[in-house]
C-alpha cells in the first residue's frame, strides 16, 4: 500500500462528474489497484475514489497547469467504463509504501457470523426467487455479507447486523454506492438486514430506497425461543 499525503484538488470524470478543490489530503492506494481520496474527517468514507481494474499513469504538468503550482498529476482510468479519477498535486508532504501481506479477513462475532451462513443458507427468507451469489462478495472499502439475485435477476447486496444501527446504514450505502458504478452488477438494491432494526435507521435506510429485514436468530437456527409471536 502508498500512502501519499498531499495538497491535491481532485476531477473525477466518467458518467458521474464531482470536483474537490484544492486541500491538504491523504491518498492512499492499494495493492489491488485501486485509490482512494481521504480527508481528516468523515470516518472511514473516503471522498472519492477509483475502484479496479484501473490503471494510473503519473505524468509531469504541462506549462499551464505547472504555473498554478502544479508539480505532478495523477491520472486513474477504468479500465472497462473509461471513467476517470484525476489528481492535480500541488506539493506531497509524505510518501511510503508499506507491503502489509495477504489479510485474513474479517472476523466477526459468533452471533453474526452465524446469522451470515444461516441467511445464506435460507436466502428465500429475503423473497421467492432469491438465489444466493457468494458471501463476504469483496468491494475495494471492504466485503459485503451477501450478494445474491432476485426473482427478477437483478443484483442484491446484503448487510447483517446483529442491532441495526444508521452506522449500519450507511456502511451499506457507500458498498451500494461503489457496487453501482460497476456494470457488471449495476443497478444494485439493498437489504439491510438484522434481529433488531433501530427506528432512526430503518427511517434512513428506508428515505435512501434500502429495504428492512428483521431476522428471528432463534427460528433460523430451528430453536424455540419460548416467547409467543403473533404473525
Amino acid at each position: 500500500m502508498r500512502l501519499v499525503i498531499a495538497r491535491c484538488s481532485v476531477d473525477y470524470a466518467g458518467r458521474l462528474s464531482a470536483h474537490l478543490p484544492l486541500a491538504t489530503r491523504l491518498l492512499m492506494v492499494k495493492g489491488d489497484g485501486s485509490l482512494l481520496v481521504h480527508s481528516d474527517g468523515g470516518s472511514y468514507k473516503p471522498l472519492n475514489w477509483m475502484s479496479p481494474p484501473c490503471t494510473l499513469a503519473e505524468s509531469e504538468p504541462d506549462e499551464e497547469q505547472a504555473a498554478g503550482g502544479i508539480t505532478q498529476v495523477w491520472t486513474v482510468t477504468h479500465k472497462k467504463t473509461a471513467d476517470r479519477l484525476i489528481v492535480k498535486i500541488h506539493e506531497v508532504l509524505h510518501d511510503s509504501a508499506h507491503e502489509l501481506g495477504i489479510d485474513p479477513g474479517l472476523q466477526k462475532d459468533g452471533v453474526e457470523a452465524h446469522l451470515q451462513q444461516l441467511l445464506a443458507e435460507q436466502i428465500e427468507r429475503l423473497g421467492d426467487g432469491y438465489t444466493l451469489i457468494r458471501r463476504e462478495y469483496m468491494t475495494a472499502i471492504g466485503p459485503v455479507d451477501i450478494l445474491a439475485t432476485d426473482e427478477a435477476g437483478a443484483s442484491v447486496a446484503v448487510e447483517l447486523k446483529r442491532r441495526g444501527d444508521i452506522d449500519g446504514v450507511e456502511q451499506l450505502t457507500r458498498y451500494l454506492e461503489l457496487m453501482n458504478r460497476d456494470p457488471r452488477l449495476a443497478p444494485v438494491r439493498g437489504v439491510f438486514a438484522a434481529q433488531e432494526i433501530k427506528p432512526q435507521a430503518r427511517t434512513l435506510a428506508e428515505d435512501r430506497g434500502i429495504r428492512c429485514v428483521v431476522l428471528d436468530y432463534d427460528e433460523m437456527r430451528g430453536v424455540d425461543s419460548g416467547h409467543a409471536r403473533l404473525f
